[in-house]
């Protein structure tokens, strides 16, 4: 029989005799990757969307975009607008949460300006007929490096008076 190369530990390299070739750890780590996997499918990491609204007595707004995102995903938000009274200067205002370590790709239909107040967006709709909806379509893609929780808190204005607030914070995996 030959001789064993130097370096060589048989118990080690033959023998797989090492923690990490040992069954109870190789099976906790499956057992967690399945896990991550599972839960994905659960959607806990987000992509899904979910509504959120809020009604005052002159107009409802209506926000639909995911609340849980991961780094890289491009998804869209709509915001809703219901006019219970004829809105004369209709503003979306934006919390930083929307912009901040995202890209917003898209804004439809576009808004007739687009400004900012203490960092948070303000888009101006224009106005908005009695009895009638509004609705805004924006797309965004979250950075990959952007993790945490943000808020995209959404209030809507007639002019300088705020109608309702819709308050949403954005979890963003990585």
């Amino acid at each position: 029989m030959a001789d064993v190369p130097d370096r060589i530990d048989l118990d080690r390299h033959r023998d797989l005799g090492s923690w990490g070739y040992n069954r109870p750890v190789r099976y906790a780590v499956l057992s967690l990757l399945t896990a991550v996997v599972v839960l994905g499918l659960a959607n806990l990491f987000g992509q899904r969307p979910a509504t959120s609204a809020a009604e005052g007595p002159r107009a409802s707004l209506e926000v639909y975009a995911p609340e849980r995102v991961r780094g890289g995903l491009l998804y869209e938000a709509r915001f809703t607008i219901d006019a219970h009274e004829a809105l004369a200067h209709a503003v979306l205002e934006l919390a930083p949460g929307w912009a901040e370590s995202q890209q917003i790709n898209t804004i439809e239909p576009s808004p007739i300006a687009e400004t900012s107040r203490d960092g948070k967006l303000l888009l101006t709709l224009g106005a908005v007929e009695k009895g009638r909806h509004f609705t805004l379509y924006m797309q965004f893609q979250v950075n990959p490096t952007n993790i945490g929780h943000r808020s995209t808190d959404v209030s809507l204005y007639d002019g300088d008076v705020r109608l309702v607030t819709v308050e949403r914070t954005l979890t963003v995996f990585p």
